[in-house]
C-alpha cells in the first residue's frame, strides 16, 4: 500500500496540472479523473503496478476502475499534509468522504397525496408536500445532466396564449420540470449571463417540508450542492446569489456556499423578521423564532456592484435649527431653534409655552412635518475632525472665536462646507429620499430587515399559497439592490412565482423553474395576472399597469411521466396498471431482473401503497427521466417538427 501511494504521488507529480507550490492538488486530480481525462489515463497506464491496480482487462481491452482510483486518492493517507487536504478537513464530511469531493446527485420527486393549498384550516395546516428523493452515484448520472428536449411551448401575453415560431434572447422563460435538469439545460446557452439568482429552497427541516427516504442533512446538502454548483456557472462575473434559509440549516448551507463560491466572495448575511409572536403560535414555544436569513455571495466580489438602498426613518430631533433666510451671503444668514419656529407658527411665544398647552405627541409630529417640508434649511451641527482638511480645521478654530456666525469653506467640485460655533452644518435634506412616491426621512439599509411585513400577502398576485410565500416588497428590494433594468433574474425554486412576478414589474428579464403543480396557485397563473395589470403587491409603488410576455415550456418527459402517474395513484390496482406500462415502455434500471420480480410478485403485492410507489420510483432509470437533446431525432420519442425547430432556436443547431 505505501509503495503504491509513493509511486502514485511520484507519477502524478509529472503532470503540471496537479502541482502547485510543490504540492499535489487532490481536488484537481479528482476533478480530472471524473472526466476520464486521456492524459491522466495514459500516465497511469505507463506504470505497471498502477496499471494493474486501477485497470481491469476485459476481452483484451483495459477498463479504468474509476471508483477504485477515486477512493484511493480520497483516502486519508494520500496527501495528508497538503494544503488541499487541510482545506477539505474543515469542510463537510459524510461517510468518510468530503462533501465537496462527492459527485453524487440528489433528485427529488414531489409526491402528490398532499398539495399545498391556500385557505387552509387549522386542521390541515399540518399537511405537508411530500417528496421522494433518491441519491444517485456518479456511475448512474452519466447522461442525466445532458441538455433536455423542451416541449409544449407557448407564449403568453395580454391577448392570451399563442403558439410560437421563434425564441428571442430577451424573452422571459418559465420551465416546468426537475430544477437540476432544467438548470443544466439552461447552462447550455446562458452560462455567465445571469445577474441575480434568488432562491427560497426547502429548508431541510421537518417543520418545513417532509422528505421520505431519509432526506437527512447529508442528503439535503448534496441536493443543494448539485444545484448551487450549476447556479454558480450561470452567474455573470458581476452577478450574485441570494439564498433564503431558516435557523435549521443556515450554518451548514453557509459552509457549502463558502466552498462553492469561495469565502472571499461572501457579501453579507441578512437577518429578516419573517413573523411576529401573535395568537396561538406563541403558546409554549419558549423563545419565539421570528428570523430567517438571506446569504449573499457574489461570483466575483471585486466586480459586484451594490445599488444603494434606503429605508424609512423617524424624524431625528438633532436637526433642531432652521435658517430663516437661506439666500445671499451665508454671513448674513439668520437661524433659530426649529421648536420655537413651529411654536410661533402656532401662535405661541416659544416651544416651552406651546408644550404646556399642546399635546406633546401632536406637537412633535408638527415639528417633524415642518422639518420635512423645509428640509433644505433645517440643519444640525456635527463635530469636525482634524482630518477634515486644512481649510476646514482653520475655519473651525476661527468659528469658535465668533459665536453664532456662519463661515463658508469653498470646495472645488464639491458642495461648500458651512461652519457654525466650531461645528459643521449638516442639512436635513441629505436624509430625505423619495420612497414609493413619498418624500420621507431615511437611513441607509443595514443587514437587519424588520420593515417588511409578511402580514396580508396571502392574496398577492392573485394566488393564495400561504406556506413559504414571500412578500413582493422583499423580492423587490433584493432585485433593486443587485440588478438594473434588462438584467437577467433566475429563481429555480419558483413556487407561486413571486420572484418572476416582481422581476416582470421591474423590467428585468427572468427565468423561472418549478417542478410542482400548484394548480390555481401556480406561477403561470400569477404571471398571467401580472400581464393583465395585477394591482397587488408592489404594483402601486412602481405604477404597474400590465403588459409584457413570457414563454412557457416543459422538459419533455419520458420516465418522468411514470413518476407523475405514480404520484397521482391512489390504489394498488392503479399501481399494477402503471407497472405493466413501465415493463412495456419505460427505461428500467439495469439492476432490475424482471423475471425475478415476476417470480416474487406476491411479495410486492403485499407491500403497502407507499412502499410499492417507492420501489417503482427506484427501478426507473433516472438517466431517462426526460428526453435528452442528443436524442431529438430518435423516432421512438416522437418529437414534433415544431418542437425540433424551437429547440434549435433555443439551443442553437442541434
Amino acid at each position: 500500500m505505501q509503495n503504491l501511494l509513493h509511486d502514485l504521488k511520484e507519477l502524478l507529480s509529472k503532470d503540471e496540472r496537479f502541482v502547485s507550490a510543490g504540492e499535489l492538488l487532490k481536488n484537481k486530480i479528482i476533478e480530472v479523473a471524473l472526466k476520464d481525462d486521456s492524459k491522466l489515463l495514459e500516465l497511469l497506464l505507463s506504470h505497471q503496478k498502477l496499471r494493474e491496480h486501477f485497470f481491469i482487462e476485459i476481452k483484451n481491452k483495459l477498463i479504468f476502475k474509476k471508483d477504485v482510483f477515486l477512493k484511493f486518492v480520497s483516502n486519508k493517507d494520500f496527501l495528508p499534509d497538503s494544503y488541499t487536504s487541510f482545506k477539505n478537513k474543515i469542510g463537510l464530511q459524510y461517510n468518510d468522504q468530503y462533501l465537496i469531493e462527492s459527485k453524487d446527485v440528489v433528485l427529488a420527486f414531489p409526491y402528490k397525496d398532499c398539495i399545498l393549498q391556500g385557505g387552509q384550516t387549522k386542521e390541515d395546516v399540518k399537511r405537508n408536500e411530500i417528496f421522494w428523493n433518491e441519491t444517485l452515484a456518479p456511475d448512474e448520472v452519466d447522461r442525466l445532466l445532458e441538455p433536455k428536449v423542451l416541449a409544449n411551448f407557448k407564449k403568453i401575453d395580454s391577448t392570451g396564449e399563442h403558439k410560437i415560431t421563434d425564441i428571442g434572447v430577451k424573452d422571459n422563460i418559465i420551465v416546468k420540470g426537475n430544477n437540476l435538469l432544467a438548470l443544466h439545460s439552461l447552462k447550455e446557452k446562458f452560462t455567465g449571463l445571469v445577474k441575480l439568482i434568488y432562491i427560497d429552497p426547502p429548508y431541510g427541516r421537518d417543520a418545513d417540508v417532509f422528505y421520505n427516504d431519509s432526506f437527512k442533512q447529508s442528503t439535503w446538502l448534496t441536493f443543494m450542492k448539485n444545484r448551487l454548483e450549476v447556479a454558480r456557472d450561470l452567474l455573470c462575473s458581476d452577478g450574485a446569489i441570494f439564498v433564503q434559509i431558516s435557523d435549521a440549516n443556515v450554518s451548514r448551507i453557509m459552509l457549502l456556499l463558502d466552498e462553492i463560491f469561495d469565502r472571499s466572495n461572501f457579501i453579507n448575511k441578512i437577518t429578516v423578521k419573517a413573523r411576529s409572536p401573535s395568537g396561538f403560535k406563541t403558546v409554549n414555544l419558549g423563545v419565539f423564532e421570528s428570523a430567517e436569513y438571506i446569504l449573499v455571495y457574489s461570483k466575483n466580489k471585486a466586480e459586484w456592484k451594490y445599488n444603494i438602498q434606503y429605508v424609512k426613518d423617524e424624524y431625528d430631533s438633532q436637526y433642531r435649527y432652521i435658517l430663516l433666510n437661506k439666500n445671499g451671503n451665508p454671513k448674513d444668514w439668520k437661524y433659530t431653534q426649529l421648536n420655537d419656529f413651529v411654536a410661533q407658527k402656532l401662535r405661541y411665544k416659544n416651544y416651552q409655552e406651546a408644550s404646556k398647552k399642546e399635546n406633546k405627541t401632536i406637537l412633535f409630529d408638527k415639528i417633524a412635518e415642518e422639518a420635512l417640508r423645509n428640509s433644505e434649511v433645517v440643519f444640525r451641527l456635527e463635530t469636525i475632525g482634524d482630518d477634515a482638511g486644512i481649510e476646514t480645521v482653520k475655519t473651525r478654530e476661527k468659528s469658535k472665536k465668533s459665536p453664532n456666525k456662519i463661515f463658508v469653506v469653498p470646495r472645488e467640485g464639491k458642495n461648500d462646507r458651512y461652519v457654525l460655533n466650531g461645528q459643521e452644518i449638516a442639512f436635513y435634506s441629505k436624509k430625505i429620499q423619495e420612497i414609493d412616491g413619498e418624500k420621507t426621512p431615511t437611513t441607509l439599509l443595514t443587514n437587519i430587515w424588520t420593515d417588511i411585513s409578511w402580514e396580508g400577502i396571502a392574496s398577492e398576485g392573485g394566488v393564495r399559497l400561504r406556506r413559504g410565500k414571500k412578500p413582493e416588497k422583499l423580492i423587490r428590494r433584493i432585485i433593486e439592490m443587485s440588478t438594473n433594468k434588462g438584467d437577467i433574474v433566475l429563481d429555480f425554486f419558483l413556487g407561486s412565482g413571486t420572484t418572476c412576478a416582481v422581476a416582470h414589474k421591474l423590467g428585468r428579464q427572468y427565468f423561472g423553474i418549478e417542478q410542482l403543480d400548484y394548480n390555481e396557485n401556480d406561477a403561470v397563473i400569477r404571471l398571467k395576472n401580472v400581464i393583465k395589470g395585477d394591482p397587488t403587491g408592489i404594483s402601486r409603488f412602481v405604477n404597474w399597469k400590465g403588459g409584457g410576455s413570457f414563454i412557457y415550456c416543459e422538459l419533455m418527459e419520458w420516465n418522468q411521466k411514470y413518476v407523475d402517474q405514480l404520484q397521482k395513484s391512489k390504489t394498488k390496482e392503479e399501481i399494477k396498471k402503471i407497472w405493466d406500462l413501465m415493463k412495456a415502455k419505460a427505461f428500467l434500471s439495469y439492476r432490475l431482473d424482471i423475471k425475478e420480480f415476476d417470480k416474487n410478485a406476491s411479495d410486492f403485492a403485499n407491500l403497502n401503497l407507499d412502499d410499492q410507489k417507492k420501489f417503482l420510483f427506484k427501478v426507473l432509470d433516472k438517466n431517462q427521466l426526460y428526453v435528452n437533446l442528443s436524442e431529438i431525432e430518435d423516432k421512438d420519442f416522437a418529437v414534433s417538427k415544431e418542437d425540433k425547430e424551437l429547440n434549435r432556436k433555443f439551443y442553437g443547431e442541434v
